[in-house]
């Protein structure tokens, strides 16, 4: 978040404050989605910690990579960013599994 409000502020180049922004967002929205996985984490914990371990993985593939595009890093970078995408996807489909109960065993 203070990536974000540094953006808003701080960088002149739009193109810059939208990757900034974009970052800012995703990592805020994929920090409740953790929240969730550790709520679920009692019932289904196989699954809802694989999907936090990708929602950490992919902020720091995903958000860092625009952050640090957005501060002056090379664009490069920008290949990165996918990667964290597809971790994003894979949490999300995990975090489905966990809140489903599907990996759960069933009680004897």
């Amino acid at each position: 978040m203070a990536a974000g409000a540094f953006a808003a502020h701080g960088l002149v180049d739009v193109q810059a404050r939208d990757w900034a922004k974009t970052g800012s967002t995703y990592e805020a929205v994929h920090a409740l989605a953790a929240l969730a996985c550790a709520t679920l984490g009692g019932r289904s914990a196989r699954a809802a910690r694989w999907a936090a371990a990708f929602f950490l993985g992919g902020s720091i593939l995903f958000s860092g990579s625009l952050y640090a595009m957005a501060f002056g890093g090379p664009h490069w970078l920008g290949i990165v960013t996918p990667i964290g995408g597809v971790g994003f996807i894979l949490g999300w489909g995990l975090l489905t599994v966990a809140g489903s109960g599907l990996d759960t065993p069933p009680l004897s």
